[in-house]
């Protein structure tokens, strides 16, 4: 697993040790960038169901100022610290050991807000939806925000008119939607 671009460009990531964890692909990886590649204007980024910790550096590799990584599990958050040690500017990331609702009640307590989500959860948890929602409802997201979804299920964000779908594509058993944030 390699950052794909940017200027960490090729540097190699750690797996974590478990099968628990299903890392994004380096072909859904740069898919997911080149699909979101018009739309990244730097900021914060944040990727709530971290694992390796691969979006959210690459992200900073491709700009981005900092990036929030997120998970709940140890062996994850052990591999995500590694990784982001290996880039040498450790001071661009926010590693955090959480579940995503507490986290994101966190950051909306410290009025935290987001450029750039990525919701990678573990296919058998279908709460995707809640969380874009939830996020919306809190006052997470940034104008004109990105938020990539992976998932293996369809959402339904059509009551959320400030939500707009903006791609969408299937590799495989793999769904990827790029919604953007209307403000």
């Amino acid at each position: 697993m390699k950052v794909v671009s940017g200027k960490f460009r090729g540097l190699n990531l750690k797996a974590v040790p478990t099968n628990n964890t299903r890392p994004t692909s380096a072909k859904v990886k740069e898919a997911v960038f080149s699909m979101i590649s018009p739309y990244l204007n730097g900021g914060v980024a944040l990727d709530l169901f971290a694992g390796t910790g691969s979006l959210g550096i690459e992200a900073v590799s491709r700009g981005y100022q900092q990036a929030y990584l997120v998970d709940k599990a140890y062996k994850a958050i052990n591999t995500i610290k590694e990784n982001v040690e290996k880039t040498h500017e450790e001071d661009s990331f926010v590693v955090l050991k959480s579940s995503a609702t507490d986290a994101l009640e966190n950051f909306a307590k410290n009025q935290q807000k987001f450029d750039l989500v990525f919701l990678d959860p573990p296919y058998r948890m279908k709460v995707t939806e809640q969380i874009i929602k939830d996020m919306v409802e809190s006052d997470l997201l940034n104008p004109e925000a990105i938020i990539v979804d992976e998932t293996d299920y369809d959402i339904d964000l059509s009551d959320f008119s400030r939500i707009e779908l903006l791609k969408e594509k299937k590799y495989k058993d793999t769904k990827v939607a790029v919604y953007q944030f209307g403000g």
